[in-house]
């Protein structure tokens, strides 16, 4: 009769998790979701729609920001591409911050409003910097030396664009991934698509920008085109409210550094203890008691940490006065052991970061000084930036082949329901950045020579295979890192997580700056031809990609080592939760 009865309620439970989403999350009212009407792809494409309309906007500033740099406010080529390194590693660091802040304080939700404002008003500025008198480039057609007043707008509304995706990018990615209940079996394998789908929206939006905003920009005016990314992301806002019935929605914790705090305090004071005999030994919170997240499983690595979840005193007096600085339980010390074994992933990968800032600053130049008609001397010129649209077709076609053909493949042949592990992704995509980086530096090195020995310029469509290989890298690298770190951080870090991957890009734009200034000042010392020059035609540019290339190829060799090693996530599943509870019954 008692197994008759726990089958029952084993029952009921299953039904329930059928019809409610028990997460944690909760709807628009503050109750508990209904499966059926809340969540899942319903409320995901009003997210998706959101960000193409800001990678519209960024990549619209983004791939054209030198041209802008060197063309209007008539800066020289390594000032140039020093200003636009510094801004996009700005932006992509600022995710940091913005998903501190939207995991301890203000939600995701509510952090992706208030960062989409802060967005439109640098957008605002950018176009009120064209139009208002006082604030234009020059009070002429043409012009030497733009104005101060046009250069400081222009430097203020693009960090302004900076400090919004900072709560934008991470907030709103995260937050569309909270829509697929993890718990249940086939949402999670819509989770598992969601990254991809994710990127194709994203590379939509990249594509219509290097091909429509950077048109009109070249063509038509900056301030026309500012007018237009102003509009679509003003109505992509209110298409995002319009969902707001769909969403589900995550209560913020408050600072996920505390815990994680603690736990290194309770491990240092208990350093002198001995390790319990059996892990289950540890201290742990009983799913019961459990209001959020999820119960890990115990791990061996960084075993130093375990002792914060040791057991001083049992009586139950004494236990309920523990201080959580004096003893944590296991989840915590788990979580503490996720980020600290993220860092030499995070470290392994910042030389890829290096090679994607390429592809919005050099091979943009590079572009500007080739021969850009479409067929002859009299026909249609393609904008610089326009030629990333292969890269943005590339990514778009990969995520559809990868999604729909090879991961089925792959998974009747691994057993593995992404079918492959996220770091073999990662690896694979590190492989083509170095095949990327090859391909650069032949084309630009027969550039410098049909210059030289023709004194003609090399036509541009000759940068495809670069821009497309990069596509195919990113589509391995950049969107299995987004997968990694929203998925191996603890779940009350998943901005943060999100975060994490931005600055990857971020500190690989910062470190691509000091790489250039290293480089260029060791080259004037033991050489006497500098490879960054006043103009592209004077640097040698071929030898700093044959270079990014060894360093990509010596760093692959250290991601391999330390991938290998890498422990991922282990969480206690329900079915273990469920045996537990029939077994004690």
């Amino acid at each position: 009769m008692e197994h008759k009865k726990i089958g029952s309620e084993n029952q009921d439970s299953y039904d329930d998790q059928q019809k409610w989403v028990l997460d944690s999350s909760f709807d628009s009212k503050g109750h508990v979701p209904l499966r059926a009407r809340t969540g899942a792809w319903r409320a995901a494409f009003f997210i998706i729609a959101i960000e193409f309309s800001e990678r519209l906007s960024y990549y619209g500033l983004a791939t054209n920001l030198v041209v802008y740099l060197t063309t209007i406010l008539h800066q020289d080529l390594k000032t140039a591409i020093r200003n636009a390194n510094y801004w996009a590693g700005v932006t992509t660091l600022m995710p940091l911050l913005g998903g501190f802040v939207a995991d301890a304080y203000l939600g995701r939700y509510t952090t992706v409003l208030v960062a989409t404002t802060i967005y439109l008003m640098g957008l605002v500025l950018l176009t009120l910097s064209w139009f208002i008198p006082g604030l234009k480039p020059c009070h002429q057609e043409v012009c030497l030396e733009p104005r101060k007043a046009h250069e400081i707008s222009f430097f203020i509304a693009i960090y302004l664009i900076s400090i919004g995706t900072g709560g934008h990018k991470p907030s709103l990615e995260s937050f569309g991934a909270d829509q697929f209940d993890e718990g249940h079996a086939e949402e999670r394998k819509m989770k598992m698509s969601y990254f991809n789908w994710w990127s194709a929206g994203l590379c939509a939006g990249i594509l219509t920008a290097v091909i429509v905003i950077v048109f009109i920009e070249d063509r038509i005016g900056w301030g026309v085109a500012s007018i237009i990314l102003t509009a679509v992301m003003t109505i992509s806002l209110l298409i995002f409210l319009v969902g707001k019935p769909f969403y589900r929605y995550r209560r913020p914790l408050g600072s996920p550094l505390t815990p994680m705090l603690q736990v290194f305090v309770a491990a240092f004071a208990k350093r002198k203890l001995p390790y319990p005999s059996d892990p289950s030994l540890l201290h742990e919170v009983s799913k019961a008691e459990l209001n959020n997240g999820r119960l890990l499983s115990h791990t061996t690595h960084v075993k130093f940490l375990d002792k914060a979840a040791i057991i001083e005193d049992n009586t139950p007096q004494a236990f309920q006065k523990q201080s959580p600085w004096r003893l944590a339980t296991l989840t915590k010390v788990e979580e503490a052991k996720l980020i600290i074994n993220m860092i030499p992933i995070w470290l392994s990968v910042l030389v890829f970061g290096i090679c994607a800032a390429q592809a919005s600053t050099f091979f943009i130049k590079q572009a500007t000084v080739m021969d850009r008609h479409v067929s002859g001397k009299n026909s249609f010129t393609i904008p610089p930036a326009s030629i990333y649209c292969l890269t943005a077709i590339t990514l778009i076609m990969y995520v559809t082949v990868y999604d729909k053909l090879l991961v089925p493949f792959l998974r009747r042949n691994t057993q593995n329901q992404r079918g492959i592990n996220i770091l073999q992704r990662v690896g694979i995509g590190m492989f083509f950045a170095i095949i990327t980086m090859i391909i650069a530096a032949l084309v630009e090195k027969n550039r410098l020579d049909l210059l030289t020995e023709q004194n003609r310029p090399m036509s541009v469509f000759w940068l495809a295979p670069q821009f497309i290989v990069l596509g195919v890298a990113e589509g391995f690298t950049l969107v299995g890192l987004q997968e990694y770190f929203y998925d191996q951080v603890p779940d009350s870090m998943r901005s943060l997580g999100i975060a994490f991957y931005l600055s990857v890009l971020g500190a690989g734009s910062f470190l691509n700056n000091l790489l250039i200034t290293v480089v260029d000042s060791l080259a004037e010392d033991f050489s006497d031809k500098r490879w960054f020059g006043k103009t592209l035609n004077s640097s040698r540019l071929d030898w700093f990609y044959w270079l990014l290339a060894g360093l990509t190829a010596a760093n692959m060799c250290v991601f391999m080592i330390v991938a290998k090693r890498f422990p991922y996530k282990s969480v206690q599943s329900s079915q273990v939760l469920a045996d537990s509870s029939v077994s004690d019954a």
